[in-house]
């Protein structure tokens, strides 16, 4: 059998990131049919695998947010390759591949899984907060006055809402993250004021609601609202922040039903984020 040295070790070309989205599918990540586009336009240089005599066996996400921010995700070996100590050879070469990506000092975050926590620990990441999958069911519900979808001209808004939550820039992401088809962004405004937004997007059973921001628990649970309506009567799904407690209130008052978790562990110093804002991570994979 051969050793994880024997691996050779490279840099992910699109049609590669399609395989690992249909890797991600069969275990049950829920994927949607269009994150790869949106994906790999944030950073082409930001997915790296192993492969066997060509053939790719094991890969994952780094992505450099401008050197100033960089995130680990999208890691998945393939099952036949599975129990070989490849994971733990690929993770250690993606982090440290992605730290000469950075600026200095700048941190990594990502979602680990519980299982996998203790391994990501020894390897320099500290848990930040736990972050809840959370399933509901589309209901019919009128849309407060306040709501609306996001067009080209609240665009600069967004983005600069979106820094605020995210903790840096990450404008090539949210740019396609906003437009992708069968998407539906919505914000909420008083006057000219933008006070939130969410982004509701077709995934492969139903929906996810990510990112979801709010100044406060009433604007947070308008634009949940507006995103349930869209659904239909499909399932939908919201991952959420605990250390915010309105956001666990909203997901109690709404009955929806725990399904996993996570938790947001940053290798560095975290990001001073306003956790208040936070009702819905934008996705596990990218932050």
């Amino acid at each position: 059998m051969k050793q994880p040295d024997d691996y050779d070790f490279v840099k992910l070309n699109r049609e590669h990131l399609d395989i690992l989205v249909s890797w991600a599918d069969q275990e049950g990540w829920n994927p949607g049919p269009h994150d790869a586009d949106v994906f790999w336009h944030t950073d082409p240089d930001g997915f790296y695998g192993f492969f066997d005599q060509g053939e790719l066996v094991a890969g994952g996400a780094i992505i450099s947010y401008d050197g100033a921010f960089g995130f680990m995700g999208f890691f998945i070996v393939k099952p036949a390759y599975r129990g070989r100590g490849i994971g733990r050879k690929l993770w250690y070469l993606r982090r440290d591949t992605l730290l000469k990506r950075l600026d200095p000092g700048a941190a990594i975050g990502m979602d680990g899984v519980v299982a996998m926590q203790p391994f990501y620990n020894r390897g320099g990441f500290a848990l930040s907060f736990r972050d809840l999958r959370y399933e509901g069911t589309g209901t019919p519900r009128p849309q407060e006055d306040a709501v609306s979808a996001i067009r080209e001209p609240d665009l600069e808004k967004v983005l600069a809402y979106d820094r605020e939550c995210f903790g840096c820039d990450r404008r090539r992401f949210m740019t396609r993250w906003l437009k992708m088809p069968e998407a539906y962004p919505f914000k909420y405004t008083e006057g000219s004021r933008l006070k939130g937004f969410a982004v509701l997007r077709k995934v492969r059973q139903g929906y996810k609601i990510g990112p979801l921001f709010a100044d406060t628990p009433d604007i947070a649970d308008a634009l949940f609202c507006a995103c349930s309506a869209a659904t239909g009567n499909a399932p939908f799904y919201l991952d959420i922040p605990i250390v915010n407690t309105a956001a666990q209130a909203l997901v109690d008052r709404h009955k929806m039903t725990y399904v996993f978790e996570c938790a947001r562990m940053y290798h560095g110093t975290p990001p001073a984020l306003p956790m208040d804002k936070i009702y819905g991570i934008t996705t596990f994979e990218l932050g």
